[in-house]
């Protein structure tokens, strides 16, 4: 498959460049920059010296379609929707990374993104793209909205629950932690180093625009739509995400409610998926053992005193939380194997 990457010098186009040169089914055939536009991408990121020497033009749907088959767009917030219909014009298909097509309801994007959507004729076609929990309708799509790095680590640790409806949908706490590489790679006071360095920060507790996305995600899965009080948190390490999530458990499940039953339960429910590791019981999630990998591990705690059931999840935030299931969607929308490309242990140290 040929496929350009449009924004490709940000931290998640860095992601893509780094799985995607070794993809034995695809060719990066354009490359696209504003910033670094005809410099050549081994200049800008010397690493990939011997690997990949094309240089970065200017972004022109019409050349991107001449030479790609698929697009990948990691643009910020509010610029993919400028662009994006150009592309579909032209046949492409396009997997954006930014958050303009997770919602179906352009009004909800207003609310939490504090703008107006540009092309809200496209919403309902977009598909969210979580391969665990949508992979038929992936598999079939043109226009496909990548989910956000802390959504894809919430959901994945509450959908078996909420469908199994052992627990109640409202309120559920997830407390989560980020690397700086979350909040991109344009400098910002916030991330300067001395600002963030032996200092862990919450932030955007109950305003963060990831909280209705892991609402929607979970309503169109379970039936019904919970209410999530979500705690940011940001963490002086460069990747990673740990999500620990506090739900209370039906009354009549609670009384006989055993944590085998609750392991089991997450074993069967996540069995045909080859990114998301069960940890044993007892055993909890920790960022190193995901890191630079596309797993999403999970632990699970059940305190029957307090009727509460804690679910751990940990993933690597530019793979398994942008760019790495980027490519797994790819996959699913190319018709090859899920694991294609990705099958890559974390880089303990």
């Amino acid at each position: 498959m040929r496929v350009a990457v449009v924004g490709a010098t940000g931290y998640t186009g860095l992601e893509l460049m780094k799985i995607l040169v070794a993809h034995p089914k695809v060719e990066v055939t354009m490359i696209t920059s504003e910033t670094y536009k005809g410099q050549a991408f081994s200049q800008v990121f010397p690493a990939f010296r011997g690997v990949y020497q094309e240089t970065l033009k200017g972004l022109i749907p019409e050349a991107l379609a001449s030479r790609a088959e698929l697009v990948f767009l990691c643009l910020p917030h509010g610029s993919s929707m400028k662009v994006l219909p150009a592309l579909l014009d032209t046949g492409l298909k396009v997997i954006d990374l930014s958050g303009d097509f997770r919602f179906k309801d352009p009004k909800v994007y207003e609310t939490w993104y504090h703008m107006g959507h540009e092309a809200p004729q496209l919403l309902k076609d977009a598909v969210f793209g979580l391969p665990e929990l949508f992979p038929a309708t992936i598999a079939q799509a043109r226009l496909l909205a990548n989910p956000g790095c802390y959504v894809t680590g919430v959901v994945l640790a509450l959908a078996p629950l909420l469908k199994a409806r052992w627990i109640y949908p409202t309120p559920i706490f997830a407390d989560c932690k980020s690397g700086v590489t979350g909040g991109g790679r344009k400098p910002s006071q916030r991330f300067h180093f001395p600002e963030c360095n032996e200092s862990l920060t919450p932030y955007s507790i109950g305003q963060h625009r990831h909280q209705p996305e892991m609402e929607e995600a979970l309503g169109a899965f379970a039936g019904t739509k919970p209410q999530i009080l979500f705690s940011p948190h940001l963490v002086p390490m460069n990747r990673g995400i740990i999500s620990t999530v506090y739900t209370r458990v039906r009354e009549e499940k609670a009384q006989v409610l055993s944590l085998e039953d609750v392991h089991e339960l997450y074993i069967s429910f996540y069995a045909p998926c080859p990114f998301v590791r069960i940890l044993p019981l007892r055993e909890m999630p920790n960022t190193h053992d995901v890191r630079g990998s596309n797993f999403c591990d999970i632990g699970l705690v059940w305190s029957k005193r307090t009727g509460t059931l804690v679910i751990a999840s940990a993933l690597d935030n530019l793979v398994k939380g942008a760019s790495g299931q980027a490519v797994q969607n790819m996959n699913l929308m190319g018709g090859f194997p899920e694991t294609i490309g990705l099958l890559r242990p974390g880089e303990v140290i």
